[in-house]
């Protein structure tokens, strides 16, 4: 009877460790790898390849946005050119006269762009002619020269700033479009290394919890062998002592899969190297986490890269049907040029008729073009008008979607706040229940199986907790996503100068 005692009192002693010990550290083939929140935000925007191959975009973006600039790039011309003709000079002469004209040119021009949509060019222009005709004793050569200046100016259509630079307002909102983009990519990269993070963390403990419940199985199982062996105890316990830790075994090898292959989804996010096993160093925080439902939506609408996007997008088309308004008025252009000229046998006498001033020309006028009807301009202006509209609508729909989801995110983080709570008192229940029943296992009131029941019921308590904990957690993330505060609170700063830094890298 004194045996039977000590027994009883080994597995009570045993089952009461389970319950006080919550935590048993565990060996590692390898030196674990420790890591914080902030190194695997860090890591995931450094190295993320989903996060590398998205910041090309701005990139070439800027690129783009710089070649839309190229229009008011100055444009030299030159030319040289030399011509050699043959006619006849008279049908009344027998034989007819004969004309051998030889000319060559040598020509330079600059021309620029202005913001009124008008361009000026700036030519010198040097002819050099040969002729000869037979029959005659004549003979003649010259040089003529120019240097003048040609302004032509719209006045109606594609007059103004708006209608010269369309290409470069296009590709700079197309750039901003493109980080809002990047910022969107970054923002669900960032909240999937949080969320799989704090699995981690929420597998590795539900995997310790699993190590003690067999452990403790494997006890129960070696006190049951010895009590059936000295009689006290029926030989049908010990099935039930070997199903219970049968049961555990598989819990435990499907835990230790679960851990390894979210190891190998965070090492894909981060990029990490296949070397040792993760340790996370945070846990999820518990501390309650104050919010104002108004305050969170309007920070969402004024942040959330989508909604942005759609500014960048609804900016753009305002754009375009301002310059096509401006494209169905009549096509009224001004011309005006003035040139110094110069005539004379020699190359230097004509440069010095050239510089005096003393043979100028220059002209000025006005063209008028209009199509009759219009229809393809007014067609086009109609068609933007309605793509506007169409944005508008996008936008407003955009921005009640982010007030449903920040409302949800807002809700969801009170819910699992309370969750916790609720995990709390579950496990403290748990905890209560299990130790009476060690209690009456003692005195042989419970079987094994009863007791291996209970404390199931105790392992799927604390794996609640577990899982309350985090989940309240990855709400939180989800609630800053949803607000657009994420990349700020984890101190992440994007600028436009970091697209500019990669463009200039490229060479």
């Amino acid at each position: 009877m004194h045996e039977v005692l000590n027994v009883r009192k080994r597995i009570v002693f045993c089952l009461l460790f389970a319950v006080a010990v919550p935590r048993v550290s565990h060996a590692v083939e390898s030196s674990p790898v420790r890591l914080t929140m902030a190194d695997a935000v860090k890591a995931a925007v450094e190295r993320n390849l989903d996060v590398r191959v998205e910041r090309y975009n701005p990139a070439q973006q800027e690129a783009e946005y710089q070649k839309s600039r190229a229009i008011y790039d100055p444009n030299l011309q030159l030319l040289a050119d030399y011509a050699d003709s043959t006619s006849i000079r008279s049908f009344t002469l027998s034989p007819p006269e004969r004309m051998a004209d030889r000319s060559t040119q040598l020509n330079a021009g600059l021309s620029q762009l202005f913001f009124t949509g008008g361009t000026a060019i700036l030519g010198f222009n040097n002819t050099y002619i040969r002729g000869d005709a037979s029959g005659t004793t004549g003979f003649s050569s010259y040089w003529q020269s120019s240097l003048g200046v040609t302004i032509s100016q719209p006045l109606l259509k594609n007059l103004g700033r708006e209608a010269t630079e369309l290409a470069i307002d296009t590709a700079r909102l197309g750039k901003n479009t493109s980080l809002e983009q990047f910022n969107a990519r970054l923002n669900t990269v960032v909240a999937q290394v949080r969320t799989e993070y704090y699995t981690l963390y929420s597998l590795r403990e539900e995997r310790q919890v699993k190590k003690i419940s067999l452990e403790l199985a494997r006890k129960i199982l070696i006190e049951t062998q010895a009590r059936v062996k000295a009689g006290v105890m029926p030989a049908m316990e010990i099935l039930n002592a070997e199903f219970g830790v049968a049961t555990r075994e598989k819990e435990l090898i499907d835990a230790e899969r679960a851990v390894s292959d979210q190891i190998d989804l965070l090492r894909r996010l981060l990029q990490l190297e296949q070397a040792g096993e993760l340790e996370i160093v945070e846990a999820p925080s518990r501390a309650a986490y104050q919010l104002s439902e108004q305050e969170q939506i309007q920070s969402a609408i004024a942040r959330r890269p989508e909604v942005r996007e759609l500014k960048r997008t609804l900016e753009l088309l305002e754009l375009q049907t301002r310059v096509s308004g401006n494209r169905t008025l009549p096509d009224l252009t001004l011309s005006a040029s003035a040139a110094a000229t110069g005539l004379a046998t020699t190359y230097s006498r004509d440069m010095d008729r050239l510089g005096s001033g003393d043979y100028p020309n220059w002209s000025v006028g006005l063209a008028l073009a209009f199509p009759l009807g219009n229809r393809a301009a007014e067609n086009e202006y109609r068609k933007n008008r309605l793509k506007v509209d169409q944005a508008v609508l996008k936008l407003r729909n955009q921005e009640e979607l982010v007030a449903n989801e920040v409302r949800s995110a807002v809700r969801a983080v009170g819910a699992y706040y309370k969750q916790i709570e609720v995990t709390d008192r579950g496990r403290a229940f748990a905890e209560e229940r299990f130790k009476a029943f060690a209690r009456k296992a003692e005195v042989g009131l419970a079987t094994n199986k009863e007791v291996l029941d209970v404390e199931n019921e105790l392992a799927t308590a604390k794996n609640n907790q577990i899982k309350a904990q985090t989940a309240y957690a990855n709400a939180v993330t989800q609630l800053w996503k949803s607000t657009g505060e994420l990349l700020e609170q984890q101190q992440i700063r994007m600028v436009e100068q970091d697209a500019e830094a990669l463009y200039r890298q490229v060479r």
